[in-house]
C-alpha cells in the first residue's frame, strides 16, 4: 500500500476527531440548546443530514485505503474541497473563539488532503 494511502487516512481521522472534539466542548461549555441549531428546532430529515455530514471523514477513511489511484485521489480532492468550502461559509455563524479555532484546524487538514491528493503521481 503506498505511504500517500495511509497519510490521506490519517488526515481523515485527524479532520473527524476535530469534529467531534468541537461538539464534545459545545456540550461542555453550554454553547447548545439540546434538539436545537441557532434557535431552530431540528428535524428527523435534519439529523439524518447531519449524520451523512459526520460520516463523510469516516468513509473517507475506508476508501482512502481502498480506493485505487486515480480515483482515490479525485475522490479526495473533491470531498476535501467540498468540505473546506462547507466549512468555511459556516465559520462565520460560531461566535465562540474555541469553535472557529477548531473549523480554522479543520480547514487546515482539508487543504492537506488537497495537497497530499494533489501531488500524489
Amino acid at each position: 500500500m503506498p505511504e500517500i494511502q495511509i497519510k490521506l487516512s490519517a488526515l481523515w481521522i485527524a479532520l473527524m476527531l476535530v469534529y467531534l472534539l468541537g461538539d464534545v466542548l459545545r456540550i461542555f461549555s453550554g454553547d447548545f440548546v439540546a434538539g436545537e441549531i441557532e434557535g431552530k428546532k431540528v428535524t428527523q430529515a435534519m439529523w439524518l443530514g447531519i449524520a451523512v455530514l459526520m460520516l463523510i471523514p469516516i468513509l473517507m477513511i475506508i476508501l482512502s485505503l481502498t480506493l485505487d489511484y486515480p480515483l482515490n485521489r479525485w475522490v479526495n480532492i473533491i470531498v476535501a474541497a467540498g468540505l473546506f468550502v462547507f466549512n468555511l461559509f459556516g465559520l462565520p455563524t460560531y461566535p465562540s473563539a474555541y469553535d472557529k479555532f477548531l473549523i480554522i484546524v479543520g480547514l487546515v487538514f482539508n487543504g492537506l488532503t488537497i495537497g497530499y491528493a494533489w501531488n500524489w503521481v
